[in-house]
């Protein structure tokens, strides 16, 4: 089990590494967790977000993201699945 953390609210919900972020954030069942989300299969980008800290990983070979965006940090949480605690930042 692992923790994720929203920032810049500090709010946390368990982020089991079973379980999607963004399930695990419906999952959590607050208010200020409303994670904009679409197609669930990581094509749409509608909830793409930024990995502050921590790593994820997809059981998909192609999540959506270009090598650039990977590489600065950004991820889609609908694919990804925690591989230890993480900070993510919900896009605007």
């Amino acid at each position: 089990m692992f923790k994720a953390t929203v920032v810049p609210s500090s709010h946390t919900f368990a982020a089991p590494a079973h379980q999607t972020l963004l399930q695990s954030a419906e999952a959590a069942n607050a208010p200020d967790l409303k994670l904009e989300s679409s197609c669930r299969n990581g094509t749409c980008r509608t909830c793409l977000c930024q990995l502050v800290q921590g790593q994820v990983t997809y059981r998909i070979e192609w999540p959506g993201l270009s090598v650039d965006e990977k590489r600065q940090g950004l991820i889609l949480p609908c694919v990804a699945y925690p591989a230890s605690d993480v900070k993510i930042r919900f896009a605007a």
